[in-house]
């Protein structure tokens, strides 16, 4: 099943980084995000160093800059909800600031090394490192029917739009909470039928 899933990939960008080894960019990204952990909330030049090289390597990679905004803006609650839990702390106060900057770094750090590495390179340095099988499998399926889900999404949503004659928030909002609720169903029916039919042909 590894075997079988790790030889298609989808295309990336050519690029400097993109031909780099693997495991070198996965083991540089580990590296950052646990420095980044670890740092003290007053390591200001380690935090302007991973920009700095977060910069170089989003040019090299030549990544689109509002792409990498999307992925910020939508990564973004998560990068305010910490800071916010830790403002509200009264030991940790003025460090909240240092906790944004870490989440951001960490995250595009993720985000950087997830789009110019093909996925089933990661796959294959994940086996190579002596991952369990069973979590590299899991991680692959959840992988490859996450794109199934956001196209059965898309086409439940263009659906109901073209059912919906009013522009009103609420009917959007209602519209849009039945979308949920039924991709969720669909989701749970087309996974049974999936392992259904993995188990038919001998899969374990």
């Amino acid at each position: 099943m590894i075997d079988d899933w790790v030889g298609h990939y989808h295309q990336h960008r050519d690029s400097v980084v993109s031909r780099l080894p693997a495991a070198l960019k996965l083991g540089v990204a580990l590296a950052m995000i646990i420095g980044t952990v670890l740092a003290p909330p007053g390591a200001v030049d380690w935090f302007i160093g991973m920009a700095v090289l977060l910069v170089v390597a989003v040019a090299l990679g030549r990544l689109p800059l509002l792409f990498l905004l999307k992925r910020l803006a939508w990564l973004s609650p998560f990068i305010m909800s910490v800071a916010l839990v830790n403002a509200l702390q009264p030991a940790a106060r003025g460090s909240w600031r240092a906790v944004a900057a870490k989440s951001t770094i960490c995250l595009l750090t993720i985000i950087v090394v997830s789009n110019t590495t093909p996925f089933s390179r990661i796959l294959r340095v994940l086996k190579s490192a002596r991952v369990p099988g069973l979590l590299i499998t899991t991680v692959a399926l959840m992988h490859r029917y996450l794109f199934v889900l956001v196209e059965e999404a898309e086409r439940m949503r263009r659906a109901r739009a073209s059912r919906t004659f009013t522009r009103q928030r609420r009917a959007r909002w209602r519209a849009l909470s039945t979308v949920v609720g039924q991709l969720f169903v669909r989701a749970s029916e087309r996974a049974e039928r999936i392992y259904d039919a993995m188990c038919a042909r001998g899969w374990k």
